[in-house]
Formats: C-alpha cells, sequence, structure tokens
C-alpha cells in the first residue's frame, strides 16, 4: 500500500486529490496538511512514502519547506505540484530535492503516474519539461535572467515579484532586514534592473508570481 500525504492550503485541492486517489486499490491517504508549519508536525509524526506537496503554501517558504523535509525524512519521495508554469521552478525544486513535479492543470491520471512513478525510486516530469532539460543541456544557449539568481536570490525576487513589502519578506523568511536589502541588491544586478518596479512587471509579464 503506498501511503500518501496531501499538503495543499484549498480544502477543494485536497478534497479533489483524496477522492482521486481513494479510487487506487494500493493507494491510501494518511494525513492531510494545510500550511507549512502543520506539514513539518505531521510528517514528524506520522510515516508515508509520498508526499504531495504545494510549493506555495502559507507559511514556511516553499524551497526551504522541501529542504526540511528532505532533511526529516529522506526517504520519503517529494512530489511537487504548483499552479506555476512548470519551467519556471520544476528545474530549482528538483535539484533541492525533489522527486517529481506536477502542474494542477494535468490530467488526473498523470498524478497518479507521477505518484508510482516517485514510490519506485524514479523521477517524474512531464514530456514538456524533458524537452525543456535537453535544451538546457546546451551550454550556449542564452539563460533568462532570473536562471542566474540562487534560490534564495529567487525566494527574494518572487517575494518582491507579488507585492510583499521589505518587512513582510523578513518575517516570511526567517532574514533581518539587512540581509533582505543585500539579496534584493543582488537580485537587481544580477537581472540588470534599477528598481522593485521593474522587478514586478518582469515577474508579472514572465508567469513568476501566483
Amino acid at each position: 500500500m503506498i501511503r500518501i500525504g496531501i499538503a495543499d492550503d484549498h480544502y477543494l485541492i485536497r478534497e479533489g486529490f483524496q477522492k482521486l486517489i481513494d479510487k487506487e486499490i494500493d493507494m491510501t491517504v494518511v494525513f492531510e496538511a494545510e500550511n507549512g508549519a502543520e506539514v513539518l508536525e505531521v510528517v514528524r509524526n506520522n510515516d508515508c512514502d509520498v508526499i504531495v506537496l504545494d510549493i506555495h503554501m502559507p507559511g514556511r517558504s516553499g524551497l526551504d519547506l522541501l529542504t526540511d523535509l528532505r532533511e526529516m525524512k529522506p526517504e520519503t519521495k517529494v512530489l511537487i505540484l504548483t499552479m506555476q508554469p512548470e519551467d519556471h521552478m520544476a528545474i530549482r525544486t528538483l535539484k533541492t530535492g525533489a522527486s517529481g513535479y506536477v502542474t494542477k492543470d494535468s490530467a488526473p491520471d498523470d498524478l497518479i503516474k507521477a505518484i508510482r512513478k516517485v514510490h519506485g525510486g524514479g523521477k517524474y516530469i512531464s514530456e514538456t519539461l524533458a524537452e525543456r532539460l535537453a535544451f538546457d543541456l546546451d551550454a550556449d544557449r542564452d539563460r533568462p535572467p532570473h536562471e542566474t539568481l540562487s534560490d534564495r536570490e529567487f525566494q527574494v525576487f518572487q517575494s518582491i515579484g507579488e507585492g510583499r513589502t521589505m518587512n513582510e519578506i523578513c518575517q516570511e523568511l526567517s532574514l533581518s532586514l539587512s540581509t533582505v536589502n543585500t539579496y534584493r541588491a543582488r537580485v537587481l544586478q544580477k537581472m540588470n534592473m534599477q528598481s522593485n518596479a521593474e522587478l514586478i512587471h518582469y515577474a508579472i509579464k514572465n508567469n513568476l508570481v501566483n
């Protein structure tokens, strides 16, 4: 029996996945969680084989949460679920330790296929993402500016793109104001921009915000 945890802040999403998984005779949902803190608490006290994790939930930032899960239960596979276009976050989350990546507009059969794949020790990505990864092997291919950012720089950039204030970003990422300002300065430099307004415009234009 494949034991599954569902972590998503939307009740209807969790309910839909519960019903979908209930149809599979070899799968069962052992817990649900709706924010980052709850995810860590239930994972600490419950064993499961695969966690279906929405990378954007209230509380702890998605990449930090993924890192915590990999450290806490390294044997548990994490399947990332998101509304964002896969080419923007997939590579970053896979490098951080995710076993697979699916978008919420994928067909229901894709989610079941992904769960089985990662449970068996494989990695799950769509054919579209596989093509993207193949193109990325070309060293001469120009990368968009946001892909030059480190994970933490990208988190700060994305938070700015979503319109959060510096104090809100400090609280969300558990960083000091001076540290956040340092990351912001690096982001502006790497992306050759001068202001938050430019970052926000870029993030929206490239579908990098929720």
